[in-house]
């Protein structure tokens, strides 16, 4: 890692008390910084800089940014003694725990840690005093403190978010060595990094081998938090609260929003609790950061094993909204790339005409990017020359009108050979993967696929990639398969595999449409949320039920990070009840589905051979491209919940943004047979207005609304049957 400062704490000696004794570096003290700053961070620029800083104590260091702050001592080992959320001036953990632990040639370490802790309900200042060294951990041997590193390139091709990459902020390094006599010449390095503006810390770990023999990495846990909890429960329970904590790693796949995708995140009793008040001891409220299994990786010497990165998001708040703003917030701090939003089409037939035919149009109308959809005929993994040369001519004749061309490929959910799909461990035969037949990326097999995925797109200059199936987490018992040894390293190795390879296009400006939570790894939009056989219904069910997917989808996702579908052509069945083709007879049902989405700030995989088939249907998507263009900055804003869809009565979102010019803007949808008037309650917060805001509808005359006690404004409208308005909030 590149820091730009390196303070050394020293080589300290193997006593603690000779290590109690070292000096502490030279580092700024703490500013003073109010527990509440002046300033709300999710409506107004803070002023508060992600700082290191010495702490109270001769031997404690202290990261702030003035919304949350972690404290260690370093001697007689380093070891956290508080985290706390400065908004609402509380303290995070209730205990002294390793900061990590690694199970090297079978045998558990603790990283650091203290002991003598009297009571795991509480920490009191006086007890860290007192605590000691375990002579049987890894010991603390050095500190380093830089700024932040981007953790894989970014090469910006299209339109994003004005954002920093990587996010500004500071980073803290911790280096151990292993107790006496025990795996020479392996350290561990714990990381750290904490972003400006944001109540949000990374770690992860990294074991280095400069010893004369190979080491095995059986397990470890990079993160251990005696966490407070969130409930006093003295009976059993199913379903618990777990603490006010979210946790997201780039570990995560097997789902299309975070916590399905969730695989590193585990709340578990702790054991040293022995004064909870549940009385079975099983409170779940120590976090550990751990694979699922493995990784069972041999660091050979000279060698650096890099785990996962953690990323600890502290909420200020148990309000489902805010804490959703949090959410959206550190995704899109931590994964820029997920502002990209470009209007695509998704082209049913991938020979040249109908590919020319769309991409035409897609100049005309204003789109961005198109993609030879699934099963289009296109297929990214032949090797012909001539095959290449054709697509290389498509993605030049698309770049000269202005559109990035990308396609389809599918990973998993096919079977290729029992030699090269994934072993399942309880049967030692193919099949019942997750997806039912995958292949497994560590085979021959998986390693010919992304070789030939990365010479198709470096020959033909390809934009996109749509990869279907992405890993899934699938684990394989193999032993023959050249990229892993056995089953408790197949899923590591094969995350790395895929991983490296979105990086890889990461790097080159190649956008991912990805149906998994890849966004930390690379990845730029995932489905919003919907079933896809719901395509296959009458065009009205399709609509009521695609702004509830909306709706709920951006609970946690912005909304460029989630796609939405319409059906030009037939998805799945339906018949001509489902379809939009001919556009030009059902021009009411596409306009809806335009303004949807567009008004949501939402992509969509319109799938078909074009985007208009009259001049009417023409004008009509040009309007809403236009729309959309128009208010871009607002519409790919976060989304205020007003009014759930339901078919019963008006339904509205509202876009936020105090950065932006408008800061509001407000889609309301009439679902019924006739025209409601209706007055509508707007919540302004979020806008950072505070006293007035000057509210138009559409581009009528604006009229001032005054804010009331709760920053909201009541407003009436008058929306016609089967129409929508849009109101815009300055």
């Amino acid at each position: 890692m590149k820091f730009l400062s390196a303070i050394l704490i020293g080589l300290f000696a193997a006593s603690p008390a000779a290590r109690a004794a070292v000096t502490m570096p030279e580092l700024p003290a703490a500013e003073t910084q109010p527990l509440h700053p002046n300033s709300d961070w999710l409506t107004a620029p803070t002023p508060w800089k992600a700082v290191v800083t010495r702490g109270a104590n001769a031997n404690e260091i202290v990261m702030s940014n003035g919304l949350i702050r972690r404290t260690w001592r370093v001697a007689p080992n380093a070891a956290t003694v508080a985290y706390d959320n400065l908004v609402t001036d509380t303290s995070l953990i209730r205990g002294v725990k390793p900061e990590a632990i690694v199970e090297l040639d079978g045998v558990k370490y603790d990283v650091g840690g203290l002991l003598g802790q009297p009571d795991y309900a509480y920490l009191r200042a006086d007890w860290v005093d007192a605590l000691t060294a375990d002579p049987a951990a890894f010991q603390c041997i050095a500190v380093e403190v830089g700024k932040t590193v981007e953790r894989f390139p970014w090469k910006h091709t299209r339109r994003a978010a004005d954002l920093p990459w990587p996010p500004p902020g500071v980073s803290l390094t911790f280096q151990f060595q292993p107790p006496a006599d025990k795996v020479a010449g392996v350290t561990v390095s714990v990381h750290f990094e904490l972003y400006d503006g944001i109540p949000v810390l990374a770690k992860w770990i990294s074991v280095k081998n400069d010893g004369p023999k190979p080491v095995q990495l059986n397990t470890f846990i990079s993160e251990i938090i005696a966490a407070v909890e969130s409930e006093s429960v003295v009976e059993s329970r199913e379903h618990w609260e777990n603490p006010n904590i979210i946790v997201e790693s780039d570990f995560g796949f097997g789902g299309m929003e975070p916590a399905t995708a969730r695989r590193t995140v585990y709340w578990v009793p702790d054991p040293q609790y022995l004064t909870q008040v549940n009385y079975a001891r099983q409170s779940p409220v120590q976090l550990e950061c751990r694979l699922p299994m493995g990784p069972d990786i041999t660091i050979r010497p000279g060698e650096t094993f890099d785990s996962f990165r953690s990323f600890e998001l502290i909420p200020d708040t148990t309000d489902r909204e805010r804490k959703g703003l949090e959410v959206r917030r550190m995704y899109r701090v931590l994964a820029p790339w997920t502002t990209e939003n470009p209007i695509m089409l998704h082209i049913r037939q991938a020979d040249p005409p109908a590919v020319r035919l769309a991409l035409d149009q897609c100049a005309e109308v204003g789109a961005e990017m198109a993609i030879l959809s699934f099963g289009s005929g296109f297929d990214m993994e032949n090797e012909d020359p001539a095959y290449i040369a054709q697509i290389k001519e498509l993605v030049d004749y698309a770049h000269a009108k202005g559109v990035q061309l990308g396609g389809y490929s599918l990973l998993a959910s096919r079977k290729i050979s029992e030699a090269d799909d994934v072993i399942n461990p309880a049967t030692g035969k193919p099949g019942q993967a997750i997806f039912g037949d995958s292949p497994c990326l560590a085979s021959r097999w998986g390693q010919e696929y992304f070789r030939k995925l990365k010479s198709f797109i470096e020959q033909t200059g390809m934009d996109l990639l749509e990869h279907d199936g992405s890993y899934p987490g699938d684990e394989c018992a193999s032993t023959l398969h050249p990229g892993h040894k056995g089953l408790n390293d197949s899923q590591w190795t094969q995350y790395q595999t895929i991983a490296d390879f979105y990086h890889w296009c990461r790097a080159r400006g190649v956008f991912l449409n990805v149906p998994d939570w890849y966004m930390l790894s690379g990845s730029n939009k995932t489905a919003m949320g919907y079933r896809e056989t719901n395509w296959s219904l009458p065009r009205e069910l399709q609509l009521i039920l695609g702004r509830q997917n909306i709706f709920d989808g951006t609970w946690y996702k912005t909304p460029t990070i989630g796609w939405m579908f319409v059906p030009l052509v037939q998805y799945q069945g339906g018949g001509d009840a489902a379809t939009l083709e001919p556009l030009s007879e059902h021009l009411d049902a596409y306009g809806a589905h335009l303004a949807q989405n567009f008004g949501a700030g939402v992509q969509a995989c319109y799938r078909g051979p074009r985007w208009y088939d009259t001049d009417a249907t023409k004008a009509l998507v040009i309007q809403w491209i236009d729309f959309f263009k128009k208010y871009r900055d607002i519409l790919e804003s976060d989304i205020i919940h007003v009014r759930r869809p339901d078919g019963r009565d008006l339904d509205c979102i509202l876009h936020v943004n105090p950065q932006t010019k408008p800061r509001g803007l407000a889609m309301v949808f009439n679902p019924l047979d006739h025209a409601v008037t209706k007055t509508i309650t707007l919540p302004l917060y979020f806008t950072g207005i505070t006293d007035t805001a000057s509210i138009r509808e559409k581009e009528q005359a604006p009229t001032p609304y005054p804010l009331d006690r709760h920053f909201k404004v009541q407003i009436p409208v008058t929306v016609p049957a089967k129409e929508n308005t849009w109101l815009i909030v300055d």
